[in-house]
């Protein structure tokens, strides 16, 4: 159920499997979450200028189930901006995210949703 999606001008080829791998495994770690449920979507090569260049920038979206609140999303924060730096060169201060957090009625899975598999 959670869904890490960054948009960015970071070009395709910068994004490898490794990389995916990487923020997967750390969405995981960082939401307590199995990371057979967790989804990593990146939109490489956007048409995207911040602050009036096209120097490496982003947007993105944490959405989850539960784990999301004012103090997760420090942590949370705190695990994937130093990861997308290092590993796609995006600095911190040219990157939003988005926390989302979803009540379990609200994401479909498996022909059902969350709220009928967790109870």
């Amino acid at each position: 159920m959670p869904h890490f999606r960054l948009e960015t001008n970071v070009s395709k080829s910068k994004v490898t499997p490794e990389i995916l791998k990487k923020i997967s495994a750390a969405v995981a770690k960082t939401l307590g979450k199995p990371e057979s449920y967790v989804v990593v979507t990146i939109v490489p090569d956007q048409l995207m200028h911040w602050d009036g260049d096209d120097k490496p920038c982003g947007t993105a979206t944490l959405m989850s189930i539960g784990s999301l609140g004012v103090e997760q999303n420090k942590k949370h924060a705190a695990v994937l901006y130093p990861l997308l730096k290092k590993e796609l060169g995006i600095p911190d201060d040219r990157l939003y995210i988005t926390f989302s957090d979803q009540s379990s009625s609200n994401v479909g899975y498996s022909g059902t949703t969350f709220q009928t598999i967790l109870g």
